[in-house]
């Protein structure tokens, strides 16, 4: 996670926002009274949105859960994908 106040983030944004994009990085904005913002990468909200939809429902999220067991238990079936005509 970066942090810097705004002035130094005008002076070096590009650095910020590769940061951010490139290394998955978490920047923090310091403003005044603690009025501070976060900036992610698109990817990185994306992936936060994702899960908390997937998260959001207590059932599917169990039913993930109990996939993944299954798939690093080697319980998975190899099978051919229907093609369209």
């Amino acid at each position: 996670m970066i942090a810097m106040n705004y002035s130094t983030l005008r002076s070096h944004m590009k650095y910020a926002f590769d940061a951010c994009c490139d290394d998955m990085e978490t920047l923090i904005v310091t403003r005044k009274d603690n009025r501070n913002v976060v900036v992610l990468s698109e990817e990185s909200y994306n992936n936060l949105m994702e899960n908390l939809y997937v998260r959001a429902s207590k059932k599917n999220y169990d039913r993930l859960l109990t996939s993944i067991a299954q798939a690093k238990a080697g319980q998975c079936k190899k099978r051919d994908l229907i093609e369209d005509e």
